[in-house]
């Protein structure tokens, strides 16, 4: 898979005017000195939409479920409750926490998440997956080009979670076991203020994007009635 010809396709697919995705990928090297973020992580990828890469870990990731969702502690022991009983996602703090056992969030060994967007990647070597910033007509562009070669139903998944684990726990997690699921994210209402009203997060696992690399250019991205008009839209 080359870079380049994927941006080639992208552009061509979506026009000008959509934001190239954002790959995401650990590592023991630090790529970009990065100031620490308090709250939300995703404040920092503001920085990265401008064309910065950033570099988090523990002492980066000012939030305690941030740290934990990406791999770096153990789930911080007030987790449950803040989430039931300050931000009430979920009925109980049982459910919270029979919501992680399922997730089954894994500590990584690595130093570092990095995130950057892919014009400033050599390559999609050790990159766990890629985020998209999608309006609703570039997500009709996104999903309908997943479901191209398959017809399973959770072909694209919207678990609810916080903005780190839909983003970066789902899709760490499916790449490893070299699962075929996108997601469909932000819909927290933690994370929302942090990006423009109209855009919600669409993550590919490298073990599906390897695939869907291939079935771009087939599918209805390209030379369709339909699909033309959207992308004129999206270009207004």
């Amino acid at each position: 898979m080359d870079i380049h010809t994927f941006m080639t396709n992208y552009r061509e697919a979506f026009g000008e005017r959509a934001e190239l995705p954002i790959a995401f990928w650990y590592s023991d090297k630090q790529e970009s000195e990065t100031e620490k973020i308090g709250g939300c992580f995703f404040k920092g990828l503001q920085q990265v939409r401008e064309g910065k890469t950033i570099s988090l870990n523990s002492d980066v990731i000012g939030c305690g479920g941030g740290k934990f969702y990406t791999g770096f502690t153990e789930m911080p022991i007030h987790v449950p409750n803040f989430v039931s009983l300050k931000e009430k996602y979920k009925k109980t703090p049982e459910m919270v926490i029979n919501y992680i056992e399922q997730l089954q969030v894994q500590r990584t060994e690595k130093a570092y998440l990095h995130f950057a967007r892919i014009d400033k990647l050599a390559s999609f070597d050790h990159v766990e997956g890629l985020l998209f910033l999608a309006t609703p007509d570039i997500l009709s562009g996104l999903t309908t080009w997943a479901f191209y070669d398959t017809n399973a139903f959770d072909t694209v998944a919207t678990p609810f979670g916080s903005g780190c684990s839909s983003v970066v726990t789902l899709t760490v997690l499916e790449n490893q076991k070299d699962g075929k699921r996108c997601f469909l994210g932000f819909f927290d209402p933690s994370v929302r203020p942090h990006f423009e009203a109209n855009l919600l997060s669409f993550t590919i696992p490298m073990s599906r994007f390897k695939e869907m690399y291939h079935t771009m250019r087939e599918s209805c991205l390209f030379d369709t009635h339909a699909w033309g008009k959207i992308k004129e839209r999206i270009n207004e």
